[in-house]
């Protein structure tokens, strides 16, 4: 089985990815042998010049590869360790500046955030499958990983002599107690997280079988786990040392205070809602000596983390040499160049999370599909992207909700819906609210958001157009990302609209289960039988061909019933202070990826 998986970012790759993996899933991994060649991957496209904003990409999808690019690797190719003396570590540190950390926690199943927010945890912990720059996944802490031909058990390999942040081994056991407390059948009784919970419920079981294997038992086809556990997934659902019990309140807050675990970067210090200090783990297991094909230990020795919620401050402080990078906006970047500093894009960070909520329910307007069709029509997302944004370059009107040019699935017909004023008028009136009449006050929940910029500015737009075309009484409820996802779960959101960011992902399957096709899941917007049937087939689908296929129409399916409206997404504008020489992101990353590009001055 290759644990190689080419999760590339345009559509054509996208479409070879999922035909790769699950063919790859259903067969038994080669052997220890050295792997034979294959076609050659496609090649990259050149760097951009880092302070140049992107060019946005308006071409047509291209035809699918002929050859799929995947390279065996059962087990890692051994390199030689470099000599430690030739490997240059600058003395100092990198200063982050971000807008919230979230609640905080280190273990990962009580983690409440949204992933930019929860950058924190990426630094701490290790994954058991890595991540390239194009999201290829590649071994990690799991050399290789296989599922079986029915499609319910997942099972992973370990590569052996890797180390904890203390100094230990990380064991098999470690492996299969991160696995019990992250994902197993008992995990729904203490997680926080809505993902832990739908897989947890679904978990028949997790168990060592063999000296360095781990297989999790689904009660049904889950092919796409492996991504939850990749360096690729929107969340950090990371390697943890064993504990005695799966769940024990004490000891996990203890964990929290000092937590130990297998990635870049080990917590020395943390005030809470304040900053935390790192200092480099100079034994990660991406490393050359480990078999790994290159050295992703940073090249600084501290970084800090510090929470600045307002932009005009994190502008200064890079400015004043204060920090090295901070989230910022397409208007600063005059301020931060005459600070000798720069913008540096991430492709694709984040999109537009646009949901309507309890609309099952039918006391409520939007329970009538014509009425959220309305909404959708009434408002110009060309106009919030120019307005706003100031053009394609940092805001792009293209995709559906949590699908992106870069996600399996996504098609040109998935694009936002342009605004029509009249049609939107004359939806609603067929609803029975002409002119807004009787329709009540329309509520519209957002927060400032430190990745995406000018979420309030642009709910607060969005509420304007609603008042114009629709002749809606609308309110604007100014919140914070913690406050609006408890009044969520609480269903105190019914009825009303959330404008908010979110990670982008490259796979919508997850989001359609957790939003649509699962009553249990306390981010769903529908409870729709027939659209969660499709929603669960479509999960469950191995074979490739018709799972791209449903896939396409699932997501077609969506956008029509329009519990959530597709308004685009942004390329998020890091701020990056003259002491960063070089740093080349990830695409699809909400926080600040592949720290192990930067080199300091």
């Amino acid at each position: 089985m290759e644990s190689f998986i080419k999760l590339g970012r345009r559509p054509w790759q996208i479409l070879v990815l999922l035909l790769a993996l699950i063919l790859l899933l259903v067969v038994a991994c080669g052997s220890a042998t050295a792997p034979a060649a294959t076609a050659p991957a496609a090649s990259a496209a050149p760097a951009a010049d880092q302070g140049a904003a992107p060019t946005p990409d308006k071409s047509e999808p291209s035809a699918p590869a002929a050859t799929v690019p995947i390279a065996p690797t059962s087990v890692p190719m051994t390199m030689p360790e470099p000599a430690e003396a030739m490997v240059e570590i600058h003395p100092g540190k990198l200063t982050v500046m971000v807008g919230d950390l979230a609640n905080e926690r280190f273990d990962q199943v009580f983690q409440f955030g949204l992933p930019g927010e929860l950058n924190y945890g990426r630094l701490v912990h290790g994954f058991l499958a890595s991540a390239s720059e194009y999201n290829e996944l590649m071994p990690g802490i799991a050399e290789n990983w296989s599922l079986s031909p029915d499609g319910l058990t997942w099972t992973f390999t370990i590569h052996q002599g890797l180390k904890f942040q203390d100094g230990s081994d990380i064991t098999t056991e470690d492996i299969l107690w991160t696995l019990q407390h992250n994902w197993g059948p008992h995990a729904v009784e203490y997680t926080t997280s809505p993902t832990v919970s739908r897989i947890s419920r679904g978990m028949d079981r997790v168990e060592q079988t063999g000296p360095n294997k781990v297989s999790l038992i689904f009660q049904r086809p889950d092919p796409e786990f492996v991504i939850q556990v990749s360096e690729a997934s929107t969340s950090w659902y990371g390697v943890l040392p064993k504990r005695d019990k799966l769940h024990d309140e004490e000891v996990e807050a203890a964990y929290d205070a000092d937590p130990i675990g297998a990635g870049i970067m080990k917590l020395v210090n943390h005030t809470r809602s304040y900053s935390m200090g790192f200092e480099r783990f100079d034994d990660h297991y991406y490393q050359p000596g480990n078999g790994f094909p290159e050295d992703r230990r940073v090249n600084f020795t501290f970084l800090d983390m510090f929470v600045v919620p307002e932009e005009s401050t994190r502008v200064a402080a890079l400015r004043a040499g204060e920090a090295d990078i901070a989230p910022a906006s397409l208007q600063a970047k005059g301020q931060i160049e005459s600070g000798d500093g720069r913008l540096v894009f991430g492709q694709e960070g984040v999109y537009v999370r646009t949901r309507l909520y309890g609309c099952w329910l039918p006391e409520f307007p939007c329970h009538d599909k014509r009425v959220r069709q309305a909404i959708n029509y009434a408002i110009d997302k060309e106009l919030i992207r120019d307005r706003l944004y100031e053009g394609p370059d940092v805001f792009q009107v293209k995709g559906f909700a949590f699908v992106t040019p870069s996600t399996i699935g996504y098609t040109p017909e998935l694009d936002p819906w342009p605004q029509d004023g009249d049609k939107a008028r004359q939806l609603l009136a067929d609803a029975g609210y002409p002119n807004g009449e009787g329709f009540g006050t329309f509520v519209v929940n957002t927060y400032p958001s430190s990745a995406m910029p000018f979420q309030v500015e642009a709910a607060q737009i969005a509420a304007d157009m609603l008042r114009q075309e629709l002749g809606l009484d609308v309110e604007v409820r100014i919140t914070d990302s913690v406050g609006m996802k408890k009044a969520r779960n609480g269903g105190e959101l019914y009825g009303q609209l959330v404008w908010r960011d979110n990670e982008t992902r490259i796979s919508a399957v997850s989001s359609t289960v957790s939003g649509y096709g699962d009553l249990e899941s306390l981010s769903r917007v529908s409870e729709d039988p027939e659209v969660r049937t499709l929603v669960n087939k479509t999960a469950t689908i191995l074979d490739p061909e018709e799972r791209i296929e449903s896939t396409k129409s699932l997501l077609l399916r969506l956008r029509d019933e329009s519990y959530e409206i597709g308004i685009g997404y942004v390329n998020i504008p890091w701020g990056v202070g003259p002491r960063v020489l070089t740093w080349e992101p990830y695409s699809l990353s909400p926080q600040p990826s592949a720290l192990h590009t930067i080199t300091l001055k």
